[in-house]
Protein backbone atom coordinates (compact mmCIF):
# COMPACT_ATOMS: atom_id res chain seq x y z
CA UNK A 1 0.00 0.00 0.00
CA UNK A 2 2.88 2.47 0.98
CA UNK A 3 4.78 1.74 -2.46
CA UNK A 4 1.94 2.39 -4.15
CA UNK A 5 0.99 5.60 -2.99
CA UNK A 6 4.13 6.86 -3.82
CA UNK A 7 4.14 5.91 -7.50
CA UNK A 8 3.78 8.55 -10.02
CA UNK A 9 0.73 8.88 -12.35
CA UNK A 10 2.68 8.07 -15.30
CA UNK A 11 4.94 5.11 -13.54
CA UNK A 12 5.27 1.86 -15.59
CA UNK A 13 5.98 -1.81 -14.71
CA UNK A 14 9.54 -0.65 -16.40
CA UNK A 15 9.97 2.14 -14.26
CA UNK A 16 12.35 2.05 -11.34
CA UNK A 17 10.73 3.31 -7.76
CA UNK A 18 12.85 4.56 -5.04
CA UNK A 19 12.01 3.16 -2.23
CA UNK A 20 10.88 5.76 0.85
CA UNK A 21 13.87 4.83 3.10
CA UNK A 22 16.40 5.38 0.18
CA UNK A 23 14.57 8.49 -0.74
CA UNK A 24 14.44 9.93 3.54
CA UNK A 25 18.34 8.68 3.60
CA UNK A 26 19.08 11.02 0.64
CA UNK A 27 17.66 13.50 1.59
CA UNK A 28 18.67 13.53 5.23
CA UNK A 29 21.99 13.13 3.96
CA UNK A 30 21.55 15.77 1.86
CA UNK A 31 20.39 18.03 4.42
CA UNK A 32 23.96 16.97 6.61
CA UNK A 33 26.00 17.85 3.84
CA UNK A 34 24.45 20.85 3.47
CA UNK A 35 24.91 22.26 6.88
CA UNK A 36 28.57 21.11 6.45
CA UNK A 37 29.27 23.44 3.40
CA UNK A 38 27.12 25.84 4.98
CA UNK A 39 29.17 26.02 8.05
CA UNK A 40 32.73 25.81 5.83
CA UNK A 41 31.73 28.91 4.12
CA UNK A 42 30.82 31.17 7.20
CA UNK A 43 34.73 30.44 8.66
CA UNK A 44 35.98 33.76 8.25
CA UNK A 45 33.47 35.58 5.51
CA UNK A 46 31.13 38.24 5.23
CA UNK A 47 27.56 36.49 4.97
CA UNK A 48 24.06 36.88 5.06
CA UNK A 49 21.77 34.77 6.82
CA UNK A 50 19.37 33.93 4.38
CA UNK A 51 22.49 32.93 1.84
CA UNK A 52 23.84 30.44 4.12
CA UNK A 53 20.33 29.06 4.94
CA UNK A 54 19.81 28.58 1.24
CA UNK A 55 22.76 27.30 0.81
CA UNK A 56 22.54 24.56 3.75
CA UNK A 57 18.86 23.40 1.73
CA UNK A 58 20.47 23.10 -1.87
CA UNK A 59 22.17 20.28 -1.89
CA UNK A 60 18.63 18.17 -0.25
CA UNK A 61 17.03 20.30 -3.27
CA UNK A 62 19.42 19.35 -5.99
CA UNK A 63 19.33 15.52 -4.81
CA UNK A 64 15.67 15.29 -5.41
CA UNK A 65 15.35 16.68 -8.51
CA UNK A 66 18.18 13.87 -9.85
CA UNK A 67 16.52 11.18 -7.67
CA UNK A 68 13.35 11.85 -9.46
CA UNK A 69 14.58 12.35 -12.94
CA UNK A 70 15.07 8.68 -12.70
CA UNK A 71 18.89 8.64 -13.04
CA UNK A 72 18.86 10.66 -16.68
CA UNK A 73 21.68 13.06 -15.50
CA UNK A 74 21.39 15.37 -18.38
CA UNK A 75 17.62 16.31 -17.66
CA UNK A 76 18.58 16.52 -13.88
CA UNK A 77 21.33 18.77 -14.58
CA UNK A 78 19.22 21.01 -17.32
CA UNK A 79 16.48 21.81 -13.85
CA UNK A 80 19.07 21.88 -11.20
CA UNK A 81 20.72 24.15 -12.83
CA UNK A 82 18.37 26.82 -13.13
CA UNK A 83 18.09 26.89 -9.44
CA UNK A 84 21.41 28.63 -9.02
CA UNK A 85 20.28 31.46 -11.33
CA UNK A 86 17.07 32.55 -8.85
CA UNK A 87 19.94 34.60 -6.61
CA UNK A 88 21.48 36.29 -9.69
CA UNK A 89 18.41 37.36 -11.44
CA UNK A 90 17.95 40.20 -8.55
CA UNK A 91 21.27 40.42 -6.48
CA UNK A 92 24.59 39.91 -8.22
CA UNK A 93 26.98 37.23 -6.39
CA UNK A 94 30.35 37.62 -5.92
CA UNK A 95 33.15 34.72 -7.45
CA UNK A 96 33.23 33.08 -3.77
CA UNK A 97 29.19 33.16 -3.64
CA UNK A 98 28.73 31.64 -6.92
CA UNK A 99 31.40 29.01 -5.71
CA UNK A 100 30.18 28.30 -2.70
CA UNK A 101 26.45 27.46 -4.84
CA UNK A 102 28.31 24.92 -7.25
CA UNK A 103 29.81 22.93 -4.52
CA UNK A 104 26.32 22.51 -2.91
CA UNK A 105 25.09 21.47 -6.21
CA UNK A 106 27.45 18.90 -6.62
CA UNK A 107 26.84 17.26 -3.42
CA UNK A 108 23.24 16.86 -3.93
CA UNK A 109 23.80 15.73 -7.56
CA UNK A 110 26.38 13.13 -5.99
CA UNK A 111 23.96 12.05 -3.20
CA UNK A 112 21.13 12.19 -5.64
CA UNK A 113 22.71 9.84 -8.04
CA UNK A 114 23.16 7.38 -4.86
CA UNK A 115 27.19 7.47 -3.77
CA UNK A 116 26.37 9.05 -0.09
CA UNK A 117 30.15 7.85 0.81
CA UNK A 118 31.52 10.01 -2.58
CA UNK A 119 29.74 13.42 -1.42
CA UNK A 120 30.70 13.13 2.47
CA UNK A 121 34.18 12.89 0.68
CA UNK A 122 33.46 15.56 -1.97
CA UNK A 123 31.80 18.31 0.96
CA UNK A 124 34.70 17.67 3.63
CA UNK A 125 37.56 17.81 1.07
CA UNK A 126 36.20 20.99 -1.01
CA UNK A 127 35.01 22.45 2.78
CA UNK A 128 38.17 22.03 4.22
CA UNK A 129 39.91 23.54 1.34
CA UNK A 130 37.44 26.68 1.19
CA UNK A 131 38.79 27.13 4.70
CA UNK A 132 42.07 26.94 4.63
CA UNK A 133 42.01 29.28 1.74
CA UNK A 134 40.41 32.05 4.30
CA UNK A 135 42.31 31.44 6.82
CA UNK A 136 46.02 32.57 4.50
CA UNK A 137 43.76 34.73 2.70
CA UNK A 138 44.66 32.95 -0.23
CA UNK A 139 44.94 35.50 -3.65
CA UNK A 140 45.22 38.28 -1.12
CA UNK A 141 48.74 39.40 -1.72
CA UNK A 142 50.74 42.35 -0.62
CA UNK A 143 50.00 43.97 -4.00
CA UNK A 144 46.67 44.28 -3.06
CA UNK A 145 46.91 47.22 -0.41
CA UNK A 146 48.52 48.71 -3.64
CA UNK A 147 45.40 49.02 -5.78
CA UNK A 148 43.19 51.83 -4.77
CA UNK A 149 40.16 53.90 -5.62
CA UNK A 150 40.20 57.55 -5.28
CA UNK A 151 37.62 59.72 -5.39
CA UNK A 152 38.36 63.76 -5.23
CA UNK A 153 35.47 66.25 -4.89
CA UNK A 154 36.73 70.04 -6.85
CA UNK A 155 35.11 72.89 -7.71
CA UNK A 156 33.34 73.05 -10.76
CA UNK A 157 35.41 76.33 -11.91
CA UNK A 158 38.77 73.76 -11.91
CA UNK A 159 39.78 72.42 -15.16
CA UNK A 160 40.34 69.01 -13.71
CA UNK A 161 42.17 67.85 -17.24
CA UNK A 162 45.86 67.16 -16.39
CA UNK A 163 45.57 69.20 -13.13
CA UNK A 164 46.58 66.13 -11.03
CA UNK A 165 48.49 63.91 -13.27
CA UNK A 166 51.32 65.15 -12.84
CA UNK A 167 51.27 64.58 -8.59
CA UNK A 168 49.60 61.29 -9.32
CA UNK A 169 52.58 60.35 -11.64
CA UNK A 170 55.09 61.06 -8.44
CA UNK A 171 53.03 58.39 -5.85
CA UNK A 172 51.74 56.05 -8.32
CA UNK A 173 52.74 53.26 -10.94
CA UNK A 174 49.48 53.42 -12.76
CA UNK A 175 46.18 55.35 -12.41
CA UNK A 176 43.52 56.06 -14.74
CA UNK A 177 40.21 58.53 -14.63
CA UNK A 178 37.56 56.23 -14.82
CA UNK A 179 34.57 58.48 -14.09
CA UNK A 180 33.84 62.53 -14.32
CA UNK A 181 30.09 62.98 -12.22
CA UNK A 182 28.61 66.52 -10.86
CA UNK A 183 27.29 66.86 -7.53
CA UNK A 184 25.75 69.41 -5.30
CA UNK A 185 23.35 70.82 -7.61
CA UNK A 186 26.30 71.14 -10.76
CA UNK A 187 28.00 73.31 -8.34
CA UNK A 188 30.96 70.74 -7.71
CA UNK A 189 32.60 67.93 -9.65
CA UNK A 190 33.52 64.56 -8.48
CA UNK A 191 36.24 62.45 -10.15
CA UNK A 192 37.19 58.95 -9.50
CA UNK A 193 40.92 57.46 -10.20
CA UNK A 194 41.81 53.89 -10.02
CA UNK A 195 45.13 53.75 -8.78
CA UNK A 196 48.08 51.59 -8.26
CA UNK A 197 50.29 53.34 -5.44
CA UNK A 198 54.14 53.24 -5.45
CA UNK A 199 54.40 52.69 -1.56
CA UNK A 200 51.63 52.26 0.12
CA UNK A 201 53.40 54.32 3.28
CA UNK A 202 53.07 57.40 0.93
CA UNK A 203 49.46 57.64 1.05
CA UNK A 204 48.88 60.51 3.38
CA UNK A 205 51.34 62.42 1.94
CA UNK A 206 49.62 62.19 -1.18
CA UNK A 207 46.27 63.39 0.23
CA UNK A 208 48.07 66.06 1.96
CA UNK A 209 49.18 67.59 -1.33
CA UNK A 210 46.00 66.77 -3.35
CA UNK A 211 43.99 68.32 -0.63
CA UNK A 212 46.15 71.28 -1.66
CA UNK A 213 44.84 71.44 -5.40
CA UNK A 214 41.49 71.01 -4.74
CA UNK A 215 40.82 73.67 -2.12
CA UNK A 216 40.70 70.99 0.81
CA UNK A 217 37.42 69.85 -0.80
CA UNK A 218 36.30 66.36 0.05
CA UNK A 219 38.64 63.44 -1.15
CA UNK A 220 38.43 59.46 -0.30
CA UNK A 221 40.92 56.83 -0.80
CA UNK A 222 39.32 53.00 -0.69
CA UNK A 223 39.76 49.69 -1.87
CA UNK A 224 40.11 49.66 -5.40
CA UNK A 225 36.72 49.34 -6.56
CA UNK A 226 36.58 46.77 -9.04
CA UNK A 227 34.18 44.11 -10.90
CA UNK A 228 37.21 41.26 -10.57
CA UNK A 229 34.98 39.96 -7.42
CA UNK A 230 31.93 39.89 -9.62
CA UNK A 231 30.73 37.15 -12.05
Amino acid sequence: MLDQLFRGLFDTDMTTVIAVPQFLLCVVSALAAGLLLAACYMYRTRYTRSFVATMALLPAAVCVVIMMVNGNVGAGVAVAGAFSLVRFRSVPGSAREIGAIFLAMGTGLIIGMGYLAYAFLFAVVLGAAMMVYSRVDFGAGKRAALYKTLHITIPEDLDYTGVFEELLEEYTSACELTQVKTTNMGSLFRLTYNLTLRDVGREKELIDKLRCRNGNLEITVSRQESAVGEL
